[in-house]
């Protein structure tokens, strides 16, 4: 299985004078597939740190969608750091340059052909929004930080590329929210191991809650994957926390 992840690009990201609208909505249109984010790193607009990112995740096989800095302002780096961590110059992409006179007829410049300068071989990714493309080059997906240019184009590239990973089985998640003097994770390690060691396809979680005031609400306790092993494991966890004497009850 292919790993996916998320590259998230912009000082005003970083800084808190926008808040990131990339994470939430690339995890929710992988899990639509049966997918899930392995990664997802924040960078800001660096030339020199992206491009030492890009070195190492070009080369991991990881299928990743970069956010941000594709466009012509000085601040806008991602470009130019691709390139750099490719070994390649840059040059105007013909289908990028046909798409950016498409949009904006005679009123084309050199200052706008420079939306349309990427890294030398890379392919072009369309954008449905205002047709100012993105590329992609090794898995590397690299698209506008505008939410509502970016989405469209992650799925067009999931659709057109990844079709083959979607997982077509689908998963189910159920939980138990468990309350009294011995559910503490660090007491229920050695039921959680057995889990993990007894249903290797699924997926375990364990998330403690606790109330403004800092008193212990519960633990939520559960896993996620084929319906038939959830079953069975939220089975075997339900008999051993009802004979350890802990509370419990199904999670909304």
């Amino acid at each position: 299985m292919r790993s996916f992840a998320a590259i998230i690009i912009g000082d005003e990201i970083l800084s808190g004078k926008r808040a990131d609208q990339h994470f939430a909505k690339v995890a929710e249109l992988l899990a639509a597939r049966g997918l899930r984010l392995a990664w997802v790193e924040y960078l800001g607009d660096s030339r020199a740190r992206i491009a030492a990112t890009l070195r190492r995740t070009l080369g991991a096989g990881d299928v990743v969608f970069s956010f941000g800095g594709i466009g012509n302002t000085p601040d806008d780096q991602t470009r130019q750091a691709a390139a750099e961590a490719l070994g390649v110059d840059l040059v105007l992409h013909p289908d990028a340059e046909r798409e950016i006179r498409t949009r904006f007829g005679d009123q084309t410049n050199d200052v706008r052909l420079l939306l349309g300068t990427f890294p030398r071989g890379v392919d072009i990714i369309p954008n449905p929004f205002n047709r100012i493309p993105g590329f992609r080059v090794r898995d590397h997906h690299f698209l506008p930080g505008f939410p509502q240019m970016a989405h469209p184009m992650v799925e067009w590239a999931l659709e057109t590329f990844y079709s083959d990973l979607f997982d077509c089985h689908a998963t189910v998640e159920q939980a138990f929210l468990l309350t009294g003097a011995n559910s503490y994770e660090s007491a229920l390690l050695d039921l959680m191991e057995g889990i993990v060691a007894d249903f290797p396809t699924l997926r375990l979680f364990s998330l403690p809650s606790i109330t403004p005031d800092g008193q212990r609400r519960h633990l939520e306790l559960g896993v996620e994957g084929e319906h038939a092993l959830v079953d069975q494991a939220m089975t075997r966890i339900r008999l051993e926390v009802e004979r350890r004497g802990i509370d419990w009850r199904w999670r909304p």
